[in-house]
């Protein structure tokens, strides 16, 4: 029973050491890349330096869900460009900060966030038939010969009406415009009756994804107005993030000596399981695209400390236990049992700290 207990407890050390220098360093495997933490885990503007805009509500008595909406559609709008790291808050009463980290063209930025989004078909006479509102579904591919396409998916409503129009116009053109620019101006070959269209003329299928990004998120609610558009400089990043994890290694590495000098083979194998600990957050950061900022930094060493604080409450209780003369298995039993409320107390503690 020793012996396999002492091969089981060798194998997860080899485990998370594996799973450790991976996180730490990354590897290359048969042509495959297996990337560092710091690789795949995104940093945060003050960290990777970016866009930061500030846009200003132009409309009088907007309400909060008004404004909650607008925010929703800029970042549907901004992150369907494929930035997955933009934060977009709301300050004060009319204004909404967005923050782009890793992206350094202000004029693609503001140009984005300015257009409405308003899709029109039009007959040969210049009237509206159809609107974005009448519009389900767009998406970007590209076309049996290679050319980039916008497929569009209509409601039961604008279904209705494009048959109508299709049947209508049959040798004419409908104009497709994306608020006052023309997208496309394609030939009626035959009544359309199934619901779908298709936008051709794109020149790229990036261009084609923006176009149908836009579509999807619809016209904004409100009327912005570009208050400031900065690009925002890393070097306090560059400065500070070497500093951070200085610091933090040498905090971790005064922890561990902490837990062996105290604690002796019990502290080994708490900093075995704090490593352990270590590695599924930072990989979680990276699977959950976190964005990493200073803040956060100072946050996840908080967390380590905390996962500390459990195994000093746990191994102070064994030892009052070994202290009154119980056996090691009755005083590891009883430690774990009675430090059970003290950390649930503090865990809960800190989860109701984090909702308000």
């Amino acid at each position: 029973m020793k012996t396999k207990n002492t091969v089981l407890f060798v194998i997860s050390v080899l485990i998370i050491a594996g799973l450790a220098f991976w996180g730490a360093k990354g590897f290359t495997v048969a042509g495959y890349h297996f990337s560092s933490f710091g690789e795949s885990i995104n940093k945060g503007l003050d960290l990777k330096g970016g866009v930061s805009v500030l846009e200003e509500i132009q409309d009088e008595d907007v309400d909060q869900d008004t404004i909650d909406r607008t925010i929703e559609l800029l970042n549907l709008r901004i992150n369907k460009l494929g930035v997955g790291e933009t934060v977009i808050t709301q300050e004060g009463a009319k204004r909404i900060r967005i923050e782009i980290p890793g992206e350094y063209d202000t004029k693609k930025v503001v140009e984005e966030i300015a257009k409405t989004g308003k899709l029109t078909f039009r007959d040969p006479d210049g009237n509206v038939i159809l609107e974005g509102s009448d519009v389900k579904d767009a998406n970007a591919y590209l076309g049996q010969t290679g050319e980039p396409t916008i497929g569009l998916e209509l409601n039961p409503d604008g279904a209705v009406k494009f048959s109508d129009a299709t049947e209508e116009f049959i040798g004419k053109q409908i104009s497709i415009y994306m608020d006052e620019d023309m997208v496309s101006n394609p030939t009626v070959n035959q009544q359309i009756t199934d619901g779908s269209a298709i936008i051709t003329g794109i020149d790229t299928i990036e261009e084609a994804q923006s176009e149908a990004s836009i579509i999807k998120a619809g016209a904004l609610p409100v009327t912005l107005e570009t208050a400031s558009a900065q690009l925002v400089s890393a070097q306090l990043g560059e400065e500070a993030l070497p500093q951070s994890i200085k610091a933090g290694l040498i905090g971790i590495a005064l922890i561990f000596i902490f837990m062996i000098i105290f604690y002796r083979m019990l502290g080994v194998i708490a900093d075995i399981a704090l490593v352990f600990f270590m590695t599924i957050v930072l990989g979680t950061f990276a699977k959950i695209g976190a964005v990493l900022t200073l803040s956060g930094i100072a946050g996840f060493l908080l967390t380590i400390g905390m996962a500390v604080d459990a195994n000093v409450l746990i191994f102070e209780r064994i030892k009052e236990e070994l202290r009154a003369g119980k056996s090691m298995k009755t005083s590891i039993d009883s430690g774990f049992h009675r430090a059970m409320s003290s950390i649930l107390d503090s865990n809960i503690t800190t989860i109701i700290a984090g909702f308000v």
